[in-house]
């Protein structure tokens, strides 16, 4: 409905154009038809004529009446359009129209809010990307779930996704977690070792220290002087091993894992940066190697190489966003922490110098979180001495109400994230409150069918029997769905679901709450009876593109 309104006031406005009554203007790239704040001013709201006044040295309304004077309304899907205020033109739509959508959710099912946005146009999401040198922080959970339904949405958008984990393999964060679990072994062993500050101080490097000497024991590893660089192979394959593990707890799976130590074979970065100076986008000063990204509107130039040799971690990240575009991915999509904000112009640069679009990379910010327990703030140290970490949270809350409550903000947004909330089995608690009106649903399914009613199919209902407001404000917001996915998809903005999802929970409670669906009136049963069905295939879809389950019992 919105895109066929949408259409029509593009159409229309070129039409008033050829016609001479508003001058010549260059349309904005889209034209904005969305949702009224006040339901009484109709389905479909948009303020084009706002838009188009300061061009058209216009008086908005004039504008607008314009605008109505010439549109086309398709036969039998408007009741009536309205010009409110300085120039907002409403649309409102036939009750019957909304009754006839719930065909499409009925014979679409499991597929009902997809959409053809991504043509199968390869895409990448890339997050978590965690260093391999300890376990993952309630933070890294946050960017877990927003990555994962980012790629979801996509999918359900008919994007061909690839899911992706870089491993940051490379480095001296390496060197030092090896030196850390070497030195905590050599402590096992009774030998007198200092302990210095920038090596990693948690509780996880004994663990792995002691797996080392009780495999060594149990004859399972040879026993021997090993160097650095065994203990830090060792404890990046327990502590990778240990953070997939956790990912697929939380309901994560990665397409491929891309080890940054790839990108070295064969001086690759190098031979990269090499060609990128003859192309003059790099250039040296003192011994190091600065690249342009000033060029491509970054405040500075930024270091590629340094004065001893060793490339920074931006010409890694030069390599494998080439390596992304080499594989054929059209899209390229970043999840970082917020942090990295300054980061983002320097990429877009580096994009650009291999010959891609600035488009075609797309960054998504993800903020702190807030951890609180009954509103009151929880110490973010645990026993590892550095951070709560995401296993702890997940193995309390549930993955369930772990995904839910991350995707209740804007990914950059700080979220406040509140323990003893995610766990209540009250409406307080979002998920539970969404998951309810699913598990209620299915009751009445069930208690339905045990007095021998049964969910028609689509064409053997009554659906103008469906006339109370209650009921055509759900018929709306279900009809919606497939909106708000292709939204989600075109913004990466995963949290709109949970918004949706919260509206709607809330639309169906009230209805719950003030009609029975089950009546004397065998015809308005059976109306009604559609209606469930739909609203569940609906919150059920949502929520299997949030990662979350929908139980029939509660």
């Amino acid at each position: 409905m919105k895109k066929r309104l949408t259409r029509l006031l593009y159409e229309t406005i070129q039409d008033c154009t050829a016609s001479g009554l508003i001058s010549p203007v260059a349309l904005p790239p889209l034209v904005e038809v969305g949702l009224p704040k006040d339901a009484s001013h109709g389905d479909y709201a948009t303020n084009i004529a706002m838009i188009l006044a300061s061009r058209l040295k216009m008086h908005p309304r004039r504008i607008a009446e314009i605008i109505v004077s010439k549109l086309q309304l398709p036969e039998g899907i408007l009741e009536k359009v309205e010009i409110a205020g300085p120039g907002f033109i409403n649309f409102f739509v036939k009750d019957e129209v909304w009754r006839q959508l719930l065909k499409e959710i009925d014979e679409q099912g499991e597929h009902y809010g997809e959409n053809e946005l991504g043509g199968a146009r390869k895409v990448q999401v890339e997050f978590v990307s965690a260093n391999p040198t300890g376990p993952l922080h309630i933070g890294h959970a946050r960017g877990a779930v927003v990555g994962d339904v980012i790629a979801n949405i996509l999918a359900a958008s008919h994007y061909a996704v690839s899911r992706e984990y870089y491993i940051n393999d490379a480095g001296n964060q390496m060197h030092n977690l090896g030196r850390s679990v070497l030195l905590r072994y050599q402590e096992l062993r009774g030998e007198q070792v200092e302990f210095p500050e920038n090596c990693y101080q948690g509780e996880y490097i004994k663990d792995i220290a002691r797996g080392i000497k009780q495999q060594e024991a149990s004859g399972q590893l040879q026993k021997q002087e090993h160097d650095v660089s065994f203990y830090t192979t060792y404890a990046a394959e327990e502590i990778l091993t240990g953070i997939k593990a956790d990912l697929k707890d939380f309901g994560v799976v990665f397409d491929g894992y891309f080890s940054e130590k790839e990108l070295y074979k064969n001086d690759a970065v190098l031979k990269l940066l090499d060609a990128l100076e003859a192309k003059g986008f790099i250039y040296q000063i003192d011994g190091a190697r600065w690249f342009k990204t000033t060029a491509f509107g970054d405040e500075k130039d930024r270091v590629v190489i340094r004065k001893n040799g060793e490339p920074t971690y931006f010409a890694a990240d030069i390599a494998y966003h080439q390596h992304k575009y080499q594989r054929g991915f059209e899209k390229v999509i970043d999840i970082w922490g917020a942090d990295h904000h300054g980061y983002i112009p320097r990429l877009q640069a580096a994009v650009q110098t291999l010959g891609y679009e600035k488009t075609s990379l797309q960054i998504v910010l993800v903020q702190l979180v807030n951890l609180l327990r009954d509103g009151n703030p929880v110490a973010m140290s645990t026993r590892s001495g550095e951070f709560v970490t995401m296993k702890e949270v997940v193995d309390e809350v549930g993955t369930d109400a772990a995904r839910y409550n991350f995707l209740m903000r804007r990914s950059d947004s700080h979220l406040d994230f509140d323990l003893e909330l995610a766990k209540r089995q009250s409406n307080e608690n979002p998920v539970y409150y969404v998951q309810y009106a699913h598990a209620r649903i299915c009751s009445i399914l069930a208690m339905a069918e045990e007095k021998g009613y049964e969910v028609p199919a689509f064409g053997d209902t009554d659906l103008g029997r469906l006339n109370l407001a209650e009921e055509m404000s759900l018929i709306k917001e279900i009809s919606r769905f497939p909106e708000v996915v292709e939204g989600s998809a075109q913004t990466l903005e995963p949290h709109r679901l949970t918004f949706y999802l919260n509206d709607l929970a809330g639309i169906f409670h009230n209805y719950y709450n003030k009609c029975r669906v089950v009546s004397p009136d065998d015809e308005l049963t059976k109306a009604r009876l559609l209606l469930m069905k739909s609203v569940s295939t609906v919150i059920r879809n949502a929520l299997r593109l949030l990662g979350v389950s929908a139980p029939e019992k509660m």
